[in-house]
């Protein structure tokens, strides 16, 4: 099962007031197919979970033609590639139900001791997530870059926002950074998300988010007693 294929109903709770599928969703669908697709591929949670390895993302992106909208049916793909001595990339791709390209994802995945927090070594646990090559792939993220801050406001992780794997869910992050702008009320087209997920934040713990804008890009960063996080979302000219 080189791509992991699967058909998906875009449901009233995936999406907003504007009917399009929420970027916090996506991400949601991001993450539940690399998980059933690592499963399936024998190093799921027998080889991981079970044994006090957590997976976590560290960088992830997705760049966007157009966002699906309610009660459309779409086609999800995910796939792995070559691993990177302790990253495991992953791409992704969205397609209309007549075969158009919607959207293209990528992801840097990890492993994770559950009480140590450290790096787990994939080969030394014989832990194997066999790549493939599609030729669909997108550029792997990369860092960002800041903007100024215009705005900024104090963010205390709640109980709602917490995990299996003990801290801030990935996608909590955009919903709060998607609250700070206006953009959104508004309906702006996203035509990119970006990314970095720097040190990871628990229940109960604060940050400041702040905000930068210029032009299309809003640039947020999560700071506190360590940075956290850097996300870039991207609205249409």
């Amino acid at each position: 099962m080189s791509v992991f294929r699967f058909p998906y109903r875009v449901r009233d709770c995936d999406v907003s007031f504007n009917r399009k599928l929420r970027p916090s969703s996506l991400f949601s669908v991001m993450q539940e197919a690399s998980i059933d697709h690592t499963e399936a591929l024998g190093a799921g949670r027998a080889k991981t979970l079970d044994r006090g390895f957590l997976w976590v993302i560290t960088r992830q992106k997705v760049e966007i033609n157009r966002l699906p909208e309610y009660d459309e049916t779409v086609v999800f793909e995910s796939w792995p590639g070559e691993t990177m001595h302790v990253l495991f990339p992953r791409y992704y791709r969205m397609l209309s139900a007549d075969g158009a390209l919607l959207l293209s994802g990528s992801a840097l995945w990890t492993l994770i001791n559950a009480e140590t927090r450290t790096f787990i070594f994939p080969q030394q646990e014989g832990i194997d997530v066999p790549g493939v090559v599609t030729g669909n792939e997108i550029s792997l993220p990369s860092g960002l870059r800041s903007i100024p801050a215009t705005q900024k406001r104090t963010f205390t992780v709640p109980y709602s926002h917490t995990d299996i794997n003990g801290h801030m869910n990935n996608i909590r992050y955009i919903d709060e950074c998607e609250n700070m702008i206006p953009d959104v009320a508004a309906g702006q087209n996203l035509r990119e998300i970006a990314v970095e997920y720097a040190k990871e934040i628990r229940l109960g713990e604060s940050m400041d988010i702040s905000l930068g804008i210029r032009d299309s890009d809003h640039f947020f960063s999560g700071d506190g007693d360590a940075h956290y996080f850097s996300l870039l979302l991207r609205y249409q000219k």
